[in-house]
């Protein structure tokens, strides 16, 4: 009986805007943790030890006028089913925070992690980002073009994220539920990018082509 040939990822060399935009939207569907004190912090860091894959991002208050950029106000940190979201500006990087993103047993994923590092370093404390994998970096060994998140999930998962609330204001008293399931998607959504664009590189076929124009009326 022969064998069944192992089925091949095909993506898209690059994807475009106005093909994303016809896609169905994803959100995260689970649970999601807003932490605004150390003892809040320390407690999700417990069970985020547990992990071995993270997925990782950080959003920053806009300004609207010339000037030094914010440090980050949030930091969210992904499972497969659970989104915390770290309320920096208020706590810090707790001790136990900077432990966790230290840990060389536990990958955090995430993408543009230069501009993540270099602000957490700037602005809280230092830490090693020897463990943390950029996307970006990924995409750019398999030959895909596409470097932004929105694109890169599109591409691998034909799905839409919505970047809506990307500048809102991450400083607010309190976060609104289109705030938290916004954080939470955009770090989910580097955890899944990791678990299917980290077998490409570990030698799972794929093929690249060139999106057919013709598809976009």
């Amino acid at each position: 009986m022969a064998q069944k040939s192992e089925s091949i990822k095909r993506l898209f060399v690059s994807t475009p805007k106005e093909y994303i935009s016809t896609l169905p939207r994803y959100q995260f569907a689970g649970r999601i943790f807003v932490l605004q004190s150390p003892q809040e912090a320390e407690r999700a860091v417990r069970a985020l030890s547990r992990e071995r894959v993270l997925g990782f991002d950080t959003e920053t208050r806009p300004r609207f006028k010339k000037g030094p950029m914010r440090p980050p106000a949030l930091l969210q940190i992904a499972t497969e089913d659970t989104c915390f979201l770290f309320r920096i500006f208020r706590t810090g990087v707790t001790p136990a925070l900077s432990n966790l993103l230290c840990n060389p047993e536990i990958i955090k994923v995430g993408i543009s992690l230069k501009d993540d590092a270099a602000a957490l370093l700037r602005s809280h404390t230092h830490f090693s980002t020897d463990s943390w994998v950029d996307l970006q970096r990924v995409a750019k060994q398999l030959g895909l073009q596409d470097q932004g998140l929105a694109r890169l999930f599109a591409n691998v998962f034909k799905r839409r994220i919505s970047k809506g609330q990307q500048r809102s204001n991450w400083e607010a008293d309190v976060l609104t539920p289109a705030q938290k399931l916004y954080a939470a998607t955009d770090a989910d959504a580097c955890l899944k990018l990791f678990g299917a664009l980290q077998p490409l590189l570990n030698g799972s076929p794929y093929e690249l082509e060139d999106f057919p124009t013709e598809t976009i009326s």
